[in-house]
């Protein structure tokens, strides 16, 4: 491997994640599964990390599997390691979803198959109006698995998730907006992805994290048990620091100085 394939770059609190196989588009070569895998390990517990930002270098996100690089076995990435819900394919997306801190990618260019699906795994994505995002395994007669089914149920209808599926076409940017595929349309998606980050970062550590295992604990759960996790984990925040940290902050209309999050 001549080129580290995923690049990992922390300033403050945010962190940004780099896919660095540019000239191939960022295809998802075995060393590139790997490589994403360790910088979500990494991220779990990395200190004081409050927002990541998730971009691909070169002229796409990510342009899905490159089968050349696998030595001829990609059933590899299936294996599912010992105590893990997910398996190598999965993580990479699935990886995204479960880090305690929003993620928030930016995408432009090709954004097809695995590219996709790494995307979906992001809290909010910011797409260029002309990128092309495809669930494209169906052109290969496979069906997607790399984690879709925890992420696309929570932001299309079955039949939107179905038509893509079946027919793997390429849609726009914009289309993807329509559809809920991506939160919204930037000509500068990166620079979006940043501010956002930017933004997150000023907020308590310990409201952002709750609110994140919130919403993905709590989305499709019954009224009695989302109602009972939503008073559990404001019980664990209100009156800590961070919170009251928060408090003086709106009160003063000055800065917060947060510590490090109670989880």
């Amino acid at each position: 491997m001549s080129e580290e394939r995923v690049v990992v770059e922390i300033d403050g609190p945010i962190a940004e994640v780099r896919l660095n196989r540019g000239a191939k588009h960022n295809g998802l070569d075995r060393a590139m599964f790997d490589g994403i895998v360790a910088a979500i390990a990494r991220l779990r517990d990395e200190p004081g990390v409050r927002a990541i930002v998730l971009y691909g270098d070169g002229p796409s996100f990510c342009a899905g599997l490159d089968f050349a690089g696998f030595d001829g076995d990609p059933t590899s990435i299936l294996d599912r390691p010992d105590g893990q819900l997910a398996n190598v394919a999965q993580q990479v997306s699935y990886g995204w979803i479960e880090l305690p801190v929003p993620v928030i990618a930016a995408v432009h260019g090709n954004c097809f198959g695995g590219g996709l699906q790494i995307a979906l795994g992001a809290d909010v994505r910011f797409v260029t109006p002309d990128a092309r995002l495809s669930v494209m395994e169906a052109k290969w007669g496979l069906i997607p698995d790399m984690g879709i089914t925890a992420a696309l149920p929570r932001l299309v209808g079955i039949d939107h998730a179905l038509e893509l599926t079946y027919t793997a076409r390429i849609i726009s940017g914009e289309e993807a907006e329509s559809l809920g595929l991506c939160t919204h349309v930037a000509e500068d998606p990166l620079a979006a992805a940043r501010t956002l980050a930017t933004e997150i970062a000023e907020r308590s550590p310990d409201a952002v994290r709750m609110t994140k295992r919130l919403y993905r604990e709590a989305w499709h759960m019954a009224p009695a048990e989302a109602l009972k996790l939503e008073t559990d984990l404001q019980v664990q925040i209100m009156g800590k620091p961070n919170q009251m940290a928060a408090v003086v902050a709106g009160m003063t209309k000055q800065p917060a100085e947060f510590g490090e999050p109670i989880v």
